[in-house]
């Protein structure tokens, strides 16, 4: 993929009214140059699903603002943000959209998964008891949107890292039986050290849009697995 230009987007959008038209060729003629620069904004839209202090939203600020938070802030309900990218002359804006795991949030999943394109299924590479939960969380999401490119992604790489062979080797290998009955690629990442942030996110791009990904696989277990894309 080629490179791209970043910039993190405010929520509000200004309107400028149009001038009046007139008559001289000057006018036209730059209007006709502004119409030829102008980009075309694509808006995409992704998921964050998972149990409560997976690091969702420490991701999703690790992406956007490049910033990472050791405390841990809850989520109550929905968080968003959003990120643009230039490719050639196409603006895209991730619209990240954030849910608190806690049950009590639930209720605002439609919120979170309506008009996805993306979601992400999110689990703690260092507790098997989140990745578990993945199963509860992709049923029911799958139960509002049927379209959304699922992802599978691991947090917290850095401490799995220190797993012994044997602890890696069972996670990861529950992990890859999960993505391959989701049919959604399989991602470890850390947003601490970082590890696969931007990666993640170049990978959602290229299969969004079904572009080739020059991002080489990583397969070998202990090491920060990116396949199935």
């Amino acid at each position: 993929m080629s490179k791209s230009n970043t910039k993190t987007k405010s929520k509000s959008k200004s309107k400028h009214s149009s001038k009046s038209k007139t008559k001289t060729k000057s006018k036209s003629s730059s209007t006709k140059k502004r119409k030829k620069t102008k980009k075309n904004a694509v808006l995409l839209k992704v998921g964050m699903i998972g149990d409560a202090q997976i690091g969702k939203t420490s991701l999703m600020v690790k992406y956007v603002e490049n910033n990472f938070d050791e405390d841990y802030i809850q989520t109550l309900g929905v968080n968003f943000m959003e990120k643009s990218i230039s490719i050639k002359q196409t603006e895209i804006t991730f619209s990240i959209w954030d849910l608190g795991g806690q049950k009590e949030f639930v209720n605002m999943l439609p919120l979170v998964c309506n008009e996805a394109v993306v979601i992400l299924f999110m689990f703690d590479l260092s507790r098997k008891s989140t990745l578990v939960s993945v199963k509860s969380w992709y049923r029911q999401v799958r139960g509002l949107n049927k379209s959304a490119i699922p992802f599978l992604v691991g947090t917290k790489y850095d401490i799995f890292a220190g797993f012994s062979p044997d602890e890696q080797e069972e996670i990861t290998k529950t992990a890859r039986r999960y993505s391959k009955a989701m049919k959604a690629p399989l991602i470890f990442c850390s947003a601490k050290v970082p590890i696969n942030v931007r990666k993640l996110f170049k990978i959602i791009l290229s299969r969004v849009f079904d572009l080739k990904c020059r991002i080489p696989k990583i397969t070998q277990v202990g090491d920060p697995i990116m396949e199935g894309f």
